[in-house]
């Protein structure tokens, strides 16, 4: 068990395509955990070893990297840099002490680094950036380094310059304790950065400050311990640079991690609460009261749910057993491993500050705590982000009818940013996520681990019908054929009612014309028929059926007789009571710059959307809008294309109204195409 004082739980987190990946392996190749270096594209990385994430050459998931050097254990987070994936990134931050930014030298600062910025001020996480790829083509070091402290302030600053960039890029110098032989082309570089560097760590400590003002000579040990205290407080961020493909910078960067970023016991453990709800305090000592964190879930259809989990106080052990409160359940402990990507590796215990996995837990999931019952807590479960882009999703096959329920609940579970629902208007099963990519991946994860092929398709427009005018109708249904008849006889009134007002049934029969056995018959009829709709197949709502009059039989009239009646004086009262189409409308609110606010406006203006109001704050401006359904379908790739993927939107149901002329009169011509379809 490594000592809780010397681990280091660090997440990469970054725009796509900055080099998380490439960065872990070649830590783990400089830490002699493997014996080569594994390329992205080539798929035979450590982190990126899904089918998924090999097929896109891109992380789709936050794979759990240890590696150990010098006494040091740091557990690495590599996270996916798309934001459909943000889901996994939250759940990163939530159990690490640090962080890490790679920034691509070539393309600086981009939307996926502003991102990890502003979740890492969020949580209060102390931070570096590493600019990578300095051996690409149009690398500058000093340029990103610009665009750094523009973007994120003066306190970020660099610790190291690099020797050379492009094809001539050849290692790097460390401003702290640069080498005394230094090459000339760098030479100045170096005194610039060095006096930066030392007047940046002397703001954070009014002792160096007051020495620095007065010309002392502030020593390296001096510097080192200031920064180290700065960054660990978040009010200094270094900014680190080399070339994760060259395996150049890299051994640097891991000591800086493990010298300035804190370790478990230097930062605050989330806040725990008892069963009462009352605040519990965590130990750190291994022979403490059990607390872990289940920050992620995996459906491996091998081993089964493997729950992988952040220790935080006392030890977790394997053939043991655990209380999780949130389930209200006890839970039996088999065999508890270290995670290295796929990689598993058994071992008896793991203790505080450390990270691992256990198989085949029966009710925990994403969010729950692991504790001991005599002193069970909980942590706050992670909030992820709701997506939503929805799809439609159907079975391919009969054999997967039965399948899919079962197989899109274990992938949820699996990833809690996505969202199963079922829209009982529209008879569809619909899948919500954070974009296209997220749930063509989750389909494709259901067929590999379940063997389930599922479809996805742009889901229904719930539309509705309604009357705009006060109509009746009359129908007598009559049949003779030999024997016992059949009769029944309708008379109805039907009234338009506001909207969200629904069916409502009335009776003002009088002298028995229609006996009461039959008054509920009727009302079935009539329900069955709104239901089917008059225009485009679609439930007709907000009306008032009133049975005013009507006739029977003796002997032939039945139950079933009235409500075939009702049905067709229904169908007939909604075609002469001037019907109506409803389209759903949306309650929109977008979050974008500043500068993309005149084409979003002018994108919501041409979906039929109406502002609502518009509120300037941090630079950004919210939007809020109505649109129609029908036009937000693809609204989160419009969004995405529209503000290079820094707009934020939220949608949810708030009425229905009337739709345009031209859209009705095309759902209606559809509606009768597929009728005849059907009869074909």
């Amino acid at each position: 068990m490594t000592d809780v004082g010397k681990i280091r739980n660090i997440a990469l987190v970054s725009h796509s395509g900055a080099g998380k990946t490439s960065l872990c392996e070649a830590l783990l190749f400089n830490a002699k955990v493997v014996t080569r270096i594994g390329n992205v594209e080539e798929g035979n990385t450590i982190s990126d070893y899904e089918p998924e994430e090999n097929k896109r050459a891109s992380s789709i998931q936050t794979a759990l990297i240890p590696l150990t050097t010098d006494g040091y254990k740091v557990n690495l987070l590599d996270t996916p840099g798309y934001d459909d994936f943000i889901g996994e990134v939250v759940s990163a931050l939530r159990v690490v002490e640090g962080v890490i930014i790679p920034v691509a030298a070539p393309s600086g600062v981009e939307v996926g680094t502003d991102r990890a910025w502003n979740r890492c001020e969020e949580a209060g996480l102390p931070r570096m950036f590493f600019v990578n790829k300095m051996d690409r083509e149009n690398a500058d070091f000093y340029r990103t380094l610009e665009q750094i402290e523009a973007q994120f302030g003066r306190k970020c600053v660099a610790f190291q310059v690099p020797i050379g960039a492009d094809q001539s890029f050849e290692g790097v110098v460390d401003l702290l304790d640069p080498p005394a032989d230094l090459p000339p082309e760098v030479s100045e570089r170096v005194q610039e950065g060095r006096e930066r560097l030392v007047e940046a760590v002397a703001e954070t400590d009014d002792d160096l400050a007051t020495r620095y003002l007065e010309g002392e000579e502030i020593s390296n040990a001096d510097l080192v311990a200031a920064a180290r205290k700065a960054v660990v407080a978040a009010d200094l961020v270094p900014v680190l640079v080399g070339s994760a493909g060259m395996n150049l910078g890299v051994e640097e960067l891991l000591k800086a991690a493990i010298d300035y970023l804190p370790s478990p016991v230097e930062a605050q453990a989330p806040a725990g609460s008892g069963p009462s709800g009352d605040g519990v305090e965590v130990s750190r000592d291994p022979d403490g009261p059990l607390a872990a964190f289940v920050f992620k879930t995996t459906a491996d259809p091998f081993v089964g749910k493997l729950s992988v989990f952040r220790v935080y106080g006392g030890t977790l052990k394997s053939n043991s057993e655990v209380w999780n409160q949130a389930r209200d359940q006890s839970e039996r402990i088999g065999q508890v491993y270290l995670l290295r990507g796929k990689t598993q590796e058994q071992v008896t215990e793991v203790g505080p500050g450390d990270m691992g996995a256990i198989s085949k837990l029966s009710a925990t999931v994403t969010g729950d705590t692991l504790s001991q019952r005599d002193s069970s807590m909980a942590f706050e479960p992670v909030t992820f982000p709701v997506g939503y882009y929805t799809m439609s999703v159907y079975p391919k096959t009969k054999a997967d009818v039965d399948k899919m329920s079962m197989s899109l609940a274990r992938i949820v579970e699996e990833d809690p940013s996505l969202r199963m629902s079922r829209e009982a208007d529209t008879n569809e099963t619909l899948i919500s996520g954070l974009g296209d990519a997220h749930l063509e991946v989750a389909v494709e994860r259901v067929k590999r681990k379940f063997g389930t092929e599922l479809g996805l398709t742009l889901p229904k427009v719930p539309y509705k019908e309604t009357i705009t005018a006060v109509a009746k109708a009359e129908y007598k249904h009559k049949k003779q054929t030999g024997g016992h008849g059949q009769y029944g006889h309708v008379l109805l009134r039907l009234e338009p009612l506001e909207r969200g007002e629904g069916f409502q049934f009335g009776a003002e029969v009088v002298g028995g014309s229609v006996p009461k056995e039959y008054i509920g018959p009727t009302e079935k009829g009539i329900a069955k028929a709104l239901q089917e709709g008059v225009l485009a197949g679609y439930p007709v709502v907000d009306l008032r059926a009133v049975l005013y009059d009507g006739s029977f039989h003796d002997v032939d009239s039945s139950g079933i007789c009235f409500e075939i009646a009702g049905s067709f004086a229904a169908r007939k009262g909604v075609a002469d009571a001037q019907p109506l189409l409803l389209e759903p409308v949306m309650k929109l609110t977008v979050r974008v710059p500043d500068v993309f606010t005149g084409d979003v406006i002018g994108d919501l203006n041409s979906k039929r959307g109406r502002i609502i109001g518009m509120t300037p704050e941090d630079g950004d401006t919210i939007i809020e809008a109505e649109a129609p359904q029908s036009e937000l379908l693809r609204y989160a790739t419009d969004l995405r294309s529209q503000t290079q993927g820094r707009g934020t939107y939220s949608v949810e149901f708030d009425h229905y109204e009337g739709a345009p002329a031209q859209m009705t009169q095309r759902l209606v011509e559809e509606a009768k195409k597929a009728k005849e379809a059907a009869r074909a």
